[in-house]
Order: structure tokens, then sequence, then C-alpha cells
């Protein structure tokens, strides 16, 4: 089966951000695959969804697990014969945000666990899926990024971030930048467009409680970069259309 209209994938969708963006995008008129790591979870936030009149779909992914990945895009080519948008937000911080985070102690396990989801899976889950974004007239992909992978900002003293460091998370950022940079620059002849977003401090489970945005706010920059038009930027990384240094 195939689909006139737009579809997009958004992995760690069942919750926080993620699912806020799965209500934009299917607000705007995208079929929406919602990925999550357990299924029951999944349905009920696609459910949920649905409820509000919205076409999403729950699909089981888990970012970190390669064998999920062919399966993921098998469904994807037989139902809907194409990928319009894949939003990579599935991610984990396993660090304390804001504590004593030091990278002389930090332990080279929470950095393989760390990399294994928010890079390494990322990149795979997106190298399985390029050929259905190739079919798309306007293939978009967005990378959930951070501010807290700018190395320029956590280099200058007096910046926002400037002393919050989680070495294995704002690590993991920084490289997934890289791979918005050079995977922008090797389609750069194609309608596809790649882009980092940083949602901002959200208050989700990671962000916590004391986080200034809201999550409506948190996934204006992902649906952005989502529905860019042809004129739009490529390899960029950004929040609320504003670009943030690297």
């Amino acid at each position: 089966m195939s689909t006139d209209k737009k579809v997009a994938l958004v992995t760690g969708g069942n919750k926080g951000i993620g699912l806020e963006t799965a209500r934009q995008l299917a607000a705007k008129g995208f079929t929406v695959l919602l990925g999550a790591r357990d299924n029951e979870k999944g349905e009920a936030a696609a459910a949920a969804l649905r409820n509000e009149g919205l076409d999403v779909h729950a699909v089981k992914i888990d970012v970190a697990n390669p064998a999920h990945y062919k399966e993921l895009a098998a469904l994807i080519e037989k139902d809907y014969g194409k990928l319009d948008v894949l939003i990579n937000n599935a991610g984990v911080m396993l660090e304390n945000l804001g504590g004593k985070n030091e990278a002389s102690k930090m332990p080279l396990e929470t950095l393989r666990k760390t990399f294994d989801t928010n890079v390494f899976g990322t990149i795979e889950l997106t190298q399985a899926l390029l050929p259905l974004i190739r079919k798309s007239e306007a293939g978009r992909i967005v990378n959930l990024s951070s501010i807290l992978g700018s190395l320029t900002l956590h280099a200058t003293k007096g910046s926002p971030i400037y002393r919050s460091k989680q070495l294995a998370y704002d690590m993991s950022k920084t490289a997934l930048n890289a791979f918005t940079i050079h995977l922008a620059c090797e389609l750069a002849n194609t309608p596809i467009k790649v882009n980092s977003a940083h949602p901002g401090w959200v208050k989700t489970d990671m962000g916590g409680a004391n986080a200034p945005l809201g999550l409506k706010e948190g996934a204006e920059t992902s649906v952005w970069l989502a529905t860019l038009p042809a004129d739009g930027p490529n390899g960029g990384f950004f929040h609320k259309g504003e670009p943030i240094a690297w």
C-alpha cells in the first residue's frame, strides 16, 4: 500500500517531546508512525492521539536494538512505500543533570551506553531508512540534539551552559551534530534536508520539573525542520528558527 499523505516517523514518540511532536505533525496532515520500545505504551499513546482525530499509528523500535531496523523498514515499505520525515527523537541521559559529573571519573560504560542510543543507533537506523526517504519528493531528517552539544558554548566562559557538564550526554550530542553535517553534505544535491534541533530546556522526565518550557514549545523546532520548504536550511543546528553555534 502507498499513500499520497506525507508519512513521518518519530522515535521515542510515546511520551514527552516525541509525543507532542507526533501530535503537531499529525495536526498538520501527516500520517505519523509513533515509535516506541514498549508496544503497550506505544499503542496507548497512538490510541490517545487517534481519539483526538489524528492519523497516528504505533510501531515498535528500540533505537539501541539493530534487529528492529530492517523489520521497521520493511513495514514502512509495505504499508506506505516511502518515508517523508524521520525525526530521530529517542535519546538517553544517564548522568545526573546538573550533578557533579567529572570527566576524569566518567565510567566508560556510561559513555558506551549513551553512544549506543544517541549516536550509533540513530545513525544505523537512519542508514536503514534512507532508501525510503529517497522515495519522498522532499525528505526531511531531524536529529534531536541539544545546546549541550555545542563545543563553542561549552568552551566559552559565561555562556548559558559553561557550568553544565555531562560528558557522555554532551559528547553524544556533539557527535550527532557531526553526523548531521556529514549527511547533509552528502545529500546536498537531493531534495532531502538534514538538520539538528535543540528543543530547549523542556519539562520532561529528562529535563525535570524546573525546566522553563512546556512540551508544545519543545516540539516546535523539530516540527519546523520537518516541514521546511525547498529553500529551507540544510546541515544546520537550530532552536526556534535561530542557529546555534557548533
